[in-house]
Order: C-alpha cells, then sequence, then structure tokens
C-alpha cells in the first residue's frame, strides 16, 4: 500500500488506496464480474505476476476486492469488487471519459474486446440526456453488435441485437468516435454515407446524445474545441 500523503484530504486518501500502477486497471476488469486470478491475467497484457498478486493484496487489505471461493463443481478462487469498491464505477466511467477525449479512436493496429461496447457505453452514457426517453437501439460498429436499453434515465447496454428497435444503427468505428465526441451531427453522417439505420430519424440523434463524452462543461481537451 502507498504511503498515506501527510494532509487530510479525501482525494489523497482515495489515491493511497488505489492509487499504485494498475490498481485501477485491475479494478476496471473487476467491474465486469467477479474473475479468477488466470482472467485477470489475460486481461491485463503486459502485468507481471508478482505486480498482480501484489495489487490484489493491497486492495483486499484497503476493502475494495475479495477473495471467494466459488462452489463445487466449478470450485475456483476468484476475487471481486466488494460493495464499496463497485462504488468506483462512476470514477472509471468519469476517467474514460476525459481519456478519450485526448486517446482518439483506435489505430489500425489497436485490437478492441470484442464485447467493448458492453463497457464504453455506460461510460458515455449521458443520464439527464435520457430523462423521459424509454426506446431500444441497436448499434452496430464495424462487425460488433450491441442492443442499448433505455428506460427514463437508465441503461443497459448488451451484446447482440433486439427485435424491433426503435432505430438499428451501422457505422465504423471512426465515424461512431467523432459522434460521440459531438463533432458531427448524425444528420450529416448518414448524408456523407458514413452511417446507415433503419427506424425513426429522431432515435438516431436522442441515441448520441445519451452516448456521449462531448464535455459537460466548457473545458475542452487540448488541440480539440470546446463542444456543450
Amino acid at each position: 500500500m502507498s504511503k498515506r500523503f501527510d494532509q487530510y484530504c479525501p482525494m489523497a486518501h482515495a489515491l493511497s488506496l488505489i492509487g499504485e500502477r494498475w490498481a485501477l486497471l485491475v479494478v476496471r476488469e473487476l467491474l465486469k464480474g467477479p474473475k479468477r486470478y488466470t482472467d485477470l491475467v489475460d486481461g491485463l497484457p503486459g502485468i507481471g505476476t508478482n505486480v498482480l498478486a501484489t495489487r490484489l493484496r493491497e486492495l483486499e487489505q484497503a476493502g475494495v476486492v475479495r477473495k471467494r471461493k466459488l462452489p463445487p463443481p466449478a470450485a475456483s478462487t476468484v476475487y471481486e469488487l466488494t460493495e464499496y469498491g463497485a462504488g468506483l464505477d462512476e470514477v472509471m466511467h468519469a476517467l474514460a471519459r476525459w481519456g478519450i477525449r485526448s486517446l482518439g479512436p483506435p489505430g489500425p493496429g489497436d485490437e478492441l474486446d470484442p464485447g467493448w461496447g458492453v463497457n464504453a457505453f455506460p461510460a458515455l452514457f449521458n443520464p439527464e440526456a435520457a430523462r423521459g426517453v424509454t426506446e431500444t437501439y441497436v448499434i452496430r460498429v464495424g462487425d460488433d453488435v450491441f442492443t442499448l436499453r433505455l428506460d427514463d434515465g437508465c441503461m443497459q447496454a448488451e451484446l447482440g441485437a433486439a427485435e424491433q428497435p426503435a432505430v438499428d444503427v451501422q457505422t465504423d468505428i471512426d465515424t461512431f468516435y467523432v459522434l460521440a465526441a459531438g463533432d458531427l451531427d448524425p444528420r450529416d453522417a448518414a448524408e456523407q454515407g458514413r452511417l446507415r439505420f433503419e427506424g425513426d430519424p429522431q432515435a438516431v440523434a436522442r441515441c448520441f446524445q445519451v452516448l456521449s463524452f462531448a464535455p459537460r462543461g466548457a473545458v475542452a481537451a487540448p488541440g480539440r474545441p470546446v463542444v456543450v
């Protein structure tokens, strides 16, 4: 565990618990659900097994992670977030929204997990834009297909295509990025042939108001325009 900072500050205290290298990425993996040690190794390419073991031990000591043995026939030991640790979900989503603004879209050599949208959509989700909206979207980005279900400010993301969505959208990852950034209007994307859809045109606009990492304030990332 990192040494406590010599000050009374909630941020300093939080960093003393989860500020070590790889710690937040371990939390990221466990936000997806309980994982075996080998699952964590696979999900964190480049981490040394000694480093992972140390981070898990420190996170357990901090009350962020707990270890549990599954009942037979599995009988495997898994790591999972405690209730306290699960409270980091919005912290992680806020970090992701902040980071993606300067990271840019994935390049040709970047590999995305097949279920990337299930994790990315909650980070992009703007609940204020979803107030009073109850509808379902199918979102196809390249070969990846996801369903987004909205229910009055709440969202559920899942793999695969739902039947009879309000709109079924097809685009590529670069276009999805600029749409989510607020740098391209869905109507313009459709006119340019970068986005195709079946269903309600207004639902397309709502979809990319709900899925957005456009700044929810007035500060833009370096090199990017302010979008409010």
